[in-house]
């Protein structure tokens, strides 16, 4: 029987070896800003190269003196982006200030169709459908708002232009006919609804596709994500049974044996020392065990009306008694009669238990962990704050990750079936929030709806924060 349990331990030791290596060596697609910059610049660049080939090709053949003012004005509009390809470039590899650069080159863009938009016809220009895909290019680079963006700066030069030419603040290039530059009223009506028109349609579009693809690919990442979590859970589910078995019944026998020899009266008080320390390893490697199981086989919380209060007397009790060979003092502070909440009395046990033991171990001696209980109306707030060094900003989102521990002695599981039992318990109203206590250490929230006879709580689940 013990050769079977090591051999299925040793086989889900090997599967989740495979699993982190092939966690490890999966890269999502990067969707960065900067990567949509590069390919955008790229694109436009090669874009450029084709509208300069078909014009020297269209104009370059025969007499250039034919279009003088029209192909210089081309060119120069050509080189330009080419500069400014040039400089978008430098930019995206100094790395610096990407969103800025984005709606940039939205603007820059716009006014660059408008200089083809000019020589090409003025209102009667066909180049007008550039604006357009200048609002694909802001959709993909910035969302909606770049869509939107792109889309009113090229209505508005558009229009502008139109006036312009209307009002006689601006004339056709010297080599084009001025009948293909409709100036009237009634002639350039219709142009600039039509533009305003398919302009718009098409920055509504791309900017709902543009969102549409960035909550998939945000869903798919989670998905992902929890996918791999489910099976590294299932796999750690069948080394936890292992090691309960193997781990636990060595510790019992060890700590039965630690007691025993601990009432021998031929020992020394440093004798009695080092049982009391190998009794609290004992335990401590007991409780790293259960955390184990706990985090590897999650069970759905059985909700019921529960004395939260009288749970957390009975949570400081047992830790203040866990705690005396660390010195630590662990206290309570909140009513001394029954509260009650909704939620599964185990698993919240379990979650008060497990902050006040991390707020033990970051504590220094002398010092003092406090477990508060405050009733509001509607919820009940049971707080555990320590007075250790606090949670640095950098690491406040990454403490209730699996196997994320900032002591040397620690394994990263406890917090991490707390964040496994407060989203379960989303659903009837749980949250857990962290921050800073008032003495300097870290504070733990943890908000339980209350069950009040007769009063209906309408609560929204809410992520730990």
């Amino acid at each position: 029987m013990e050769l079977g349990v090591r051999s299925e331990s040793s086989g889900a030791l090997a599967s989740l070896a495979i699993l982190e290596a092939r966690s490890a060596s999966y890269r999502p697609p990067d969707h960065s800003l900067a990567t949509r910059l590069a390919w955008i610049t790229g694109v436009r660049l090669a874009f450029l190269i084709f509208l300069l080939a078909a014009t020297a090709t269209l104009y370059l053949r025969g007499d250039l003196a034919s279009y003088p003012s029209s192909v210089r004005i081309v060119f120069a509009t050509i080189g330009t982006a080419f500069a400014l390809g040039a400089v978008y470039g430098a930019a995206l590899r100094a790395g610096r200030r990407l969103h800025l650069l984005a709606w940039v080159q939205i603007v820059l863009d716009q006014l660059t169709w408008s200089a083809i938009v000019y020589v090409t016809g003025g209102p009667s220009s066909g180049a007008t459908s550039f604006y357009a895909l200048t609002c694909l290019v802001g959709a993909i680079l910035v969302g909606v708002r770049g869509a939107l963006l792109a889309a009113g700066l090229g209505i508005g030069i558009y229009t502008l232009l139109c006036t312009a030419f209307h009002f006689g603040w601006v004339v056709p290039p010297p080599d084009q006919a001025a009948a293909s530059y409709a100036a009237e009223t009634p002639q350039l009506v219709f142009p600039v609804l039509l533009n305003a028109l398919g302009v718009t349609i098409v920055a509504l579009l791309a900017g709902y596709l543009a969102e549409r693809l960035r909550l998939t690919g945000g869903a798919l990442q989670a998905a992902t994500r929890r996918a791999h979590e489910a099976e590294r859970l299932a796999v750690l589910g069948r080394i936890a049974a292992g090691l309960a078995h193997e781990i636990r019944n060595p510790l019992g026998s060890i700590t039965g044996s630690i007691e025993m020899l601990r009432e021998s009266s031929s020992l020394s008080a440093e004798d009695r020392r080092l049982c009391d320390i190998v009794k609290r390893e004992a335990r401590r490697l007991n409780d790293l065990v259960g955390d184990m199981v706990d985090l590897s086989k999650p069970r759905p919380p059985s909700v019921q009306a529960t004395d939260v209060a009288g749970l957390a007397r009975d949570v400081v009790e047992l830790s203040a008694n866990a705690a005396r060979g660390s010195d630590v003092r662990v206290v309570y502070k909140g009513p001394s009669g029954d509260v009650r909440a909704r939620c599964d009395g185990a698993q919240i046990r379990q979650v008060v238990w497990n902050l006040v033991r991390n707020a033990i171990q970051a504590t220094s001696a002398g010092s003092q962990v406090t477990v508060c209980l405050d009733v509001a109306p509607r919820e009940v707030v049971l707080s555990v704050d320590d007075q250790g060094p606090g949670i640095p900003e950098d690491e406040e989102e990454r403490i209730f990750e699996d196997y994320f521990t900032t002591r040397t002695h620690g394994a990263g599981i406890g917090l991490a079936v707390v964040r496994r039992i407060v989203e379960a318990h989303a659903s009837m109203g749980a949250t857990l929030t962290v921050k800073r206590a008032a003495g300097g250490g870290a504070s733990f929230q943890l908000r339980l709806s209350r069950d009040v006879a007769g009063l209906r709580v309408s609560v929204r689940p809410a992520p730990i924060v």
